[in-house]
């Protein structure tokens, strides 16, 4: 396992010091992120841990969410309540490149480690704050979760029917947020390459929830409330039922829509000049909709993908369990081994994006609750007298 501040391998962060305060999805994931690319990143837990932990899985004992975002992380547990556990961070801080929290704005002053104190610590470190709302406003001290932000946002109004809105399930602000996060914190490394200075860095679950609708965030000045903001193309673009499974098939495009035609045997559709736009199908969509759902029964989901081939966009609805070993996922090695000392031996996701200047750093997995803080203190130059000190007063887990 590496040393707190090294990380065997490659990657453009390698040689990054992250530490990871934060709790649940969106900030540990970010953090993640960061460690995919090579950075070091030490987790922090409080000493219950991080309730992401607690969340019901079928694994004995751990958490099946809590692995799955938490790769790539020594772990140690700290009380930040206690003046000794504060004083291990700011240790910690002072050879750090950069620090997560999501705690909400009142409580890092509260604890003594806001931006202004760290700062005096590490003059170079890039502050990083994840909240639900922001640092300012009238809902700034509110706890933000992923669907509390979904359904305030219009999110579940527009993922639903007229009258009956839904929740996007699979956290998609949350990991959203985790990309806006790393994406941030690598941009402000960047910057800090060229001044010298760190700085403070604002993400929050509200600006990611609105961010990823920009395409229905565009009021026209004399627009009515009721303007249309959706989407979905229409027409045939939308998964239907075959013979056995279901299709999803995308033909926005003319090309796309002439192939479908003339695979599915209906090619007097692509002719029609009631059909020959985007808009002018979704106009239609009873229409084409029964047409095509007709001649899909004649195959099934996975027969119809491979006779589309590459000519029609389209992908046979699956599980998620049918990804650990599809060709294409194996591939691109987008999923490596783990061993975990809870859990044993596991395939997760592991390269979520790839470089090709040499070799990805080597995953491993998410830390059990204060696995490395021996390691992480003796790295800061404690002595084992020391730690045990810190332990026993239970300032460090």
């Amino acid at each position: 396992m590496p040393a707190f501040d090294s990380r065997e391998g490659h990657g453009p962060l390698s040689g990054v010091t992250v530490l990871d305060l934060s709790g649940y999805l969106a900030g540990p994931y970010g953090c993640t992120l960061l460690g995919d690319l090579g950075a070091l990143v030490v987790k922090i837990e409080p000493p219950e841990g991080d309730n992401l932990r607690n969340y019901p899985s079928t694994l004995p004992g751990e958490s099946r969410a809590f692995i799955g975002v938490n790769r790539n992380k020594l772990g140690i547990g700290l009380d930040l309540k206690h003046p000794e556990g504060v004083g291990v961070l700011r240790r910690m801080v002072e050879r750090a490149d950069v620090l997560v929290h999501n705690f909400r704005p009142s409580v890092p002053a509260r604890l003594g480690i806001d931006h202004d104190r760290m700062l005096t610590v590490n003059p170079r470190l890039i502050y990083c704050a994840l909240t639900g709302y922001g640092d300012t406003g009238p809902l700034k001290d509110r706890a933000g979760y992923d669907q509390v932000l979904q359904t305030m946002t219009g999110i579940c109004v527009e993922q639903g029917k007229p009258g009956d809105p839904e929740i996007v399930y699979g956290s998609a602000v949350d990991f959203y947020s985790a990309s806006l996060l790393a994406f941030a914190v690598s941009s402000a490394l960047f910057e800090r390459g060229r001044t010298g200075r760190g700085q403070y860095v604002s993400v929050s679950l509200l600006r990611s929830a609105l961010t990823m609708q920009a395409t229905r965030l565009v009021w026209v000045d004399g627009e009515g409330r009721d303007v249309e903001r959706d989407m979905r193309s229409g027409g045939i673009t939308g998964i239907h039922p075959t013979r056995q499974g279901s299709l999803y098939i995308s033909a926005n495009t003319p090309h796309f829509w002439k192939a479908l035609c003339e695979l599915t045997g209906l090619p007097e559709l692509a002719r029609d000049p009631r059909f020959d736009t985007v808009r002018k199908r979704a106009e239609h969509t009873d229409l084409l909709v029964l047409r095509l759902r007709a001649v899909l029964q004649a195959r099934t989901a996975v027969e119809w993908e491979t006779h589309f081939g590459e000519r029609v966009p389209c992908a046979a609805v699956r599980p998620v369990e049918d990804m650990f070993d599809h060709p294409q996922v194996a591939a691109e090695g987008i999923l490596a081994d783990f061993e975990h000392p809870g859990v044993g031996h596991y395939r997760g996701m592991a390269h979520p994006v790839r470089f090709g200047d040499g070799p990805a750093p080597a995953p491993f997995a998410a830390p059990q609750l204060g696995q490395h803080s021996r390691e992480i203190l003796a790295g800061l130059g404690l002595l084992g007298r020391e730690i045990e000190r810190l332990r026993g007063a239970r300032a460090v887990i």
